[in-house]
Order: structure tokens, then C-alpha cells, then sequence
């Protein structure tokens, strides 16, 4: 008799028949409920590690210059914001940035709509949508020694003070999210950031690698360029999306204290399989861009001939195909998997769309299990965030 589970898909779950003698993987999430996200940021804030207090530093600064992250990341943005804004003068000059990296424009009025409650109606501010491609909007810093050209949105480089917010959990070739990335690849060049990004095939660029790894030394080189100073608060975040702590201070120094606080929540061992099923929550479902990285996520399970079917709605699509198929997906995932893999999609897209890209077409997950041999599944239902590693 086999099990239902619901897994994370989209707007909505997706219920699986599951066989017999399928694991189940998730994160360690702790039992004990999350502190208060408020207590949290306020207590780094009052700790920083590595740099002077955000209040001293902001009285020195007139223009400072707030980064966020896009729509594509769900996060306690209002409070990070709230808990900055307690901080700063209320005559500095305030400008929000939306940390888009490759991604382009974000929805600037649902941001602004997240963040209205850490504003204060008196509070005025300018807001940045930045936008990689915009050629115009970017200043060159230099390059780093492993080549990668550094543009910069040229808003970093007018502000007094540059505060850096993001959220800390796995990321499948940057070791981490958060710290610098909210500077670069965040407000930097798209054609740089793929510059950076070809480093992902290299054998240190994995989830839950700071030190040692290329693609994350090449962006904290790349950061450490912009001239002005950098004050860096981060939330860490569990697999429910619950900050479970905070960080704040130097760019470097507190992100590496943040990502040992990270790491334990995400830790996972499981044996391999030949059939290994993975999916995730919104937005990482959204599109098949996004999607990929839960490929990815799972490589370390999938045993040779293996198939990982992947569960995601992509409701808003593929993304842009060639981007999906060549700097994904044959640079930061194919060389991750056995030579001899298949990747099976299940969503709402026709055939005919899965078809352009490196998936095969299934209609459920049902069929593509049938269709991948009778190896007891593995099955990560979030998958992105997990740091997986393969029992002996």
C-alpha cells in the first residue's frame, strides 16, 4: 500500500501517490517555536560583529542607500527595513534598491506594498528598480583576479552608506544567500554576473561552501570593490520560512557568522536512487529558471542511469529558454549529475513547451515514477534549500 503526500507546487499543493518503501527527506527544522523576528534583528543590530554600530555610521552619511531583495525571494523585508530605518536620522537622504541581479525589474508596487508598514507616512524615499541591462545606469569598479569585470549599479557608488539586507539560506553554487550578494550579483551587470556565474561548474561552487568556493570568492572580491562602506544585516532563515536568527556588521565577517547558524537547519543525509523526486514552494516554482536550482539541490542522491522529476507548476513559464538550457543547466547542473541522466518535469506546461527545454514531459508524477525503474524513490519536497549529502 503506497502513501499519499502533498507536495509544495504552486498556487496550490500537488497530491502524489508515493510506492511502498519511498523516503522522505526534509530539513531539520527545530522543534521549539521561532523567536521574534523584531527581538531577533534588533539584538544583531545592537551586536554588530566586525563593524562600528549602524547608527554611528549613519550619522556621517546624508545619502544612504538601503538594498533589498527582489519579488523572487520570500522574505521578512518590512521588518529588516523597519528595524534599519530605527536606526538612521530621519534627515538622511533614503533610497531603496531592489536587488535584481540577472533577473531584471522586479514589481516595484508590490514591494513598495511589503514595506509600506516599516515606512513611516513622513518618511520620503527614492526607490530603485534596478535593471542589469540598463548599460546606462552602470559604473565600472574594476576586475577581479579570477576576470570577472565589475558593473555596479552607479546608486552604490553615490551613497554616504550602502545597508545590505537579505536572508541567509543554502544557495546551490554560492555556498549561501545573502551577505555580498545583495552588491553583486544584486545591483550588478547581467553580462558580469554570468561572468561570475560560469564559475558554478567548478568543483567548490556547491550549497553550504563559503570559504574555498570560486563563485562565492570571486563575488565577495567583486563587493569589497565598491568604495564607500557596506553595514550588512541578514536574517537566517529554517525550511518553513521562520527567521530562526540574525546577524549584522561586516560584509564578510557577519555573513560567515550567519551561515554557521544556517547550516545545521538544512543538513540532510539519504541514500542514492535512480528515481529521486524533488519540488518546492513559491516562487521557486514559479518558472523553470527558478525551478532548476531544485535539480540541483538533489544531484548528490542520484545514482547512475538515475531520473529526478521535477514538480513545479512554472506558472509563469520557462523563463528564457536558451538562458534555461545552456547557463543553467549544462553549466551549474548537468555537470553536477551522473553522465547518464534524465530530468522529468512535471507542470502546467504543454508538452510542447517542455519539449524546448532540457526536460522531458510527464503528465504526473505517477508516470514518470513507472517510467524510471523500481528503485525505492527519494523524494525531497523542498528541495532548494537542503544540504544534501549521500549516506556511504
Amino acid at each position: 500500500m503506497g502513501t499519499r503526500l502533498a507536495l509544495d507546487y504552486g498556487q496550490r499543493p500537488r497530491w502524489i501517490e508515493l510506492p511502498d518503501g519511498a523516503r522522505v527527506v526534509r530539513a531539520p527544522t527545530p522543534d521549539a517555536p521561532a523567536p521574534s523576528v523584531d527581538h531577533l534583528l534588533d539584538a544583531a543590530l545592537a551586536a554588530p560583529i566586525g563593524a562600528a554600530p549602524l547608527e554611528q555610521q549613519a550619522r556621517a552619511a546624508r545619502r544612504i542607500l538601503v538594498v533589498v531583495s527582489d519579488h523572487t525571494r520570500s522574505e521578512p523585508r518590512a521588518a529588516m527595513v523597519a528595524a534599519v530605518l530605527s536606526r538612521i536620522p530621519a534627515g538622511a537622504e533614503l533610497t531603496f534598491a531592489a536587488a535584481t541581479g540577472t533577473h531584471g525589474p522586479t514589481r516595484l508596487d508590490w514591494l513598495q506594498r511589503e514595506l509600506e508598514p516599516a515606512l513611516p507616512p513622513t518618511r520620503a524615499a527614492r526607490w530603485l528598480n534596478h535593471d542589469g541591462g540598463d548599460r546606462d545606469s552602470l559604473v565600472s569598479l574594476g576586475t577581479t583576479r579570477r576576470g570577472t569585470p565589475v558593473l555596479v549599479n552607479r546608486a552604490l557608488l553615490d551613497a554616504d552608506l550602502v545597508v545590505a539586507t537579505g536572508c541567509i539560506i543554502p544557495h546551490y553554487f554560492a555556498g549561501y544567500g545573502a551577505g555580498c550578494k545583495a552588491l553583486f550579483p544584486g545591483l550588478g551587470g547581467s553580462i558580469e554576473i554570468r561572468i561570475n556565474h560560469a564559475h558554478k561548474q567548478e568543483p567548490g561552487a556547491r550549497a553550504g561552501v563559503v570559504d574555498g568556493n570560486p563563485c562565492r570568492d570571486d563575488l565577495e572580491e567583486a563587493a569589497a570593490l565598491v568604495p564607500g562602506p557596506v553595514f550588512l544585516l541578514n536574517a537566517v532563515l529554517d525550511d518553513d520560512g521562520a527567521t530562526r536568527a540574525a546577524v549584522a556588521g561586516d560584509t564578510r565577517l557577519a555573513f560567515r557568522a550567519g551561515a554557521a547558524l544556517c547550516e545545521p537547519l538544512y543538513r540532510v543525509r539519504a541514500p542514492t536512487s535512480r528515481r529521486v523526486v524533488v519540488s518546492g514552494r513559491l516562487p521557486v516554482t514559479g518558472s523553470l529558471y527558478q525551478a532548476s536550482k531544485l535539480v540541483a539541490a538533489a544531484a548528490p542522491l542520484v545514482a547512475p542511469g538515475g531520473t529526478v522529476i521535477l514538480v513545479a507548476e512554472c506558472g509563469q513559464g520557462t523563463g528564457p529558454v536558451a538562458t534555461v538550457n545552456e547557463a543553467i543547466y549544462a553549466i551549474g547542473i548537468k555537470p553536477r549529475l551522473p553522465a547518464d541522466h534524465r530530468v522529468v518535469l512535471v507542470s502546467d506546461l504543454s508538452p510542447a513547451t517542455v519539449e524546448q527545454t532540457y526536460c522531458e514531459w510527464a503528465p504526473s508524477v505517477e508516470a514518470a515514477l513507472a517510467a524510471a525503474g523500481s528503485d525505492p524513490p527519494t523524494v525531497l519536497p523542498r528541495a532548494g534549500s537542503l544540504l544534501v549529502e549521500a549516506e556511504p
